[in-house]
């Protein structure tokens, strides 16, 4: 069964771009995307009881061919009477079995229930496994982001520190006031402590995934991942159908559901007979017969339209759930492509153009302050106006990558049907 889940986890992974993820001979292995997921696969608690589900359905089914049992039936007749029925003088004892004849194809109108509720299971364990790979993906680019974030408050830290050395010297010079000095050193004391603070938030992203996995995470993630980006394309993006996602399927599935429990249900208007064959022992004259029982329910209170009515109400229902289903998803994967496209505009913007150009200034400010062409003011201004389009870059990639993983969950294709 983990080979099923598996394959599942696998097809997921190939529903989206290739994502070839590698690193040089002498390096440590890269912990990828595709690793965490494998991982989460075979350890996550969702995953058993997935499994669990399949394997109590497919039992369901196995009961669900099986024959009504034999009935063994014993009678002792002309017992303790009077007269010549004293005692046991002349009991008669009968012995027999009762066989059940199911008739209206009961048996059949159960399994193929049993055989739609297993089809319903395996549905609905691919939408676990999805699922599932959707929450290991933003942890990922959650870790993602925030090791990104510490290489971020180490450069403001490390240029923090160097502003602090050019104030020392234009102080020392007497270029500056000593104020300058105790701004610079205020901005490098902030910064450390930056660094600090989303050192233990990277940690725990770390461990949080590490947790989710099963196992520790060895290595460096694949830090090229949240670089991704679609090419720019201009214009509305060109809708997706609901029709094969795992979803609709799902809908579908109880459809078939409700279907074979209409079949059951007319089975089950149609009486079975019950057979019992015996024999019978005459103590007075110590002679045995053979007696044949026949018996089939009257229908005269019950005769199965309620029942019938009762699924048919639940064929209705899952048939509107399934149009509203579609509907719903419809909308759903519409709104995922505007928020993926848009946030891979914002993402290219803010990365591109936007970053660029915050580099390039606060480069120019860096020359221009330790020339004493700018003041402090501005440098202080420019290094912070870089931190926050940095930081914004790194918020709009892994916004990004979130929507680009949360469409592929809801476009994520449904699983082949069960071979009858």
């Amino acid at each position: 069964m983990q080979i099923w889940f598996a394959a599942i986890l696998v097809a997921a992974s190939c529903a989206g771009p290739a994502m070839a993820q590698t690193a040089p001979a002498d390096a440590e292995p890269v912990y990828t995307l595709d690793r965490a997921v494998a991982a989460a696969g075979g350890s996550a608690p969702s995953i058993d009881v997935a499994t669990a589900a399949i394997d109590a359905a497919e039992q369901a089914r196995a009961v669900a061919a099986l024959r009504p049992n034999p009935q063994v039936q014993a009678q002792v007749e002309n017992i303790v009477g009077s007269g010549a029925y004293q005692g046991l003088r002349s009991a008669e004892t009968t012995l027999g079995i009762a066989i059940p004849i199911e008739l209206g194809g009961k048996r059949s109108a159960r399994g193929a229930v049993a055989g739609a509720q297993v089809s319903r299971t395996r549905i609905e364990a691919a939408v676990i496994a999805a699922d599932l790979r959707l929450r290991i993906t933003q942890m990922y680019v959650g870790a993602l982001a925030a090791d990104r974030r510490v290489a971020t408050a180490r450069e403001q830290a490390r240029i923090a520190t160097e502003a602090l050395r050019v104030a020392t010297i234009r102080v020392e010079a007497g270029r500056a006031s000593p104020l300058e000095r105790q701004r610079a050193e205020v901005a490098r004391i902030n910064a450390e402590a930056g660094v600090e603070r989303v050192e233990r938030l990277a940690a725990a992203a770390r461990t949080n995934l590490a947790r989710r996995t099963g196992q520790p995470v060895a290595g460096p993630l694949d830090d090229r991942l949240l670089d991704r980006l679609p090419a720019d394309t201009q214009g509305p993006v060109a809708p997706v159908l609901p029709d094969g996602t795992l979803a609709l399927a799902a809908a579908r599935a109880d459809i078939a559901v409700a279907d074979a429990g209409i079949r059951l249900a007319r089975a089950a208007r149609v009486p079975d007979l019950n057979i019992g064959p015996a024999l019978r022992r005459l103590e007075a004259t110590n002679d045995t017969a053979a007696v044949v029982a026949l018996s089939l329910p009257i229908p005269l209170f019950d005769r199965g339209r309620a029942a019938i009515a009762q699924a048919s109400a639940e064929r209705t229902r899952a048939e509107a759930q399934a149009r509203v289903t579609a509907l719903d998803v419809a909308q759903a994967i519409t709104d995922a492509q505007v928020q993926a496209a848009n946030a891979a505009t914002t993402a290219r913007t803010a990365a591109g153009p936007a970053l660029a150009a915050a580099q390039e200034a606060a480069r120019i400010a860096r020359i221009g302050y330790r020339e004493g062409k700018f003041g402090q003011t501005e440098l202080l201004d420019v290094e912070r106006t870089l931190a926050e389009t940095r930081i914004a870059a790194i918020d709009a990639l892994a916004e990004y990558q979130n929507a680009r993983a949360q469409l592929e969950r809801l476009t994520a294709p449904a699983p082949l049907a069960e071979k009858p």
